[in-house]
């Protein structure tokens, strides 16, 4: 799967990391229910850092379609609540 994070280039990650990334994504949802911003960031840049740490980055001239976008690591938290889907950022 190719994910994409806002102003930093394309990841490319395994669907075997899916399930941790969901279980990191619940967590960033639970806080922006909450509306607790210290918590929305510390779980923001959890979920970045994995899909940085499990996946291999693309070349800056490569032309892949992205599969997922993820929000910058200094959005706010009615910028991610604006991207959520039905299944938060990471589906599944």
């Amino acid at each position: 799967m190719i994910v994409r994070i806002m102003g930093e280039g394309q990841i490319q990650i395994a669907d075997a990391d899916l399930d941790v990334l969901n279980a990191l994504d619940d967590e960033l949802e639970a806080a922006i229910e909450a509306e607790d911003e210290a918590v929305f960031r510390v779980k923001l840049h959890a979920l970045l850092d994995k899909v940085r740490q499990v996946g291999k980055s693309l070349p800056d001239d490569s032309l892949e379609p992205s599969e997922l976008i993820l929000p910058p690591a200094d959005a706010s938290i009615e910028e991610v609540r604006d991207m959520l889907g039905d299944t938060g950022l990471i589906p599944g």
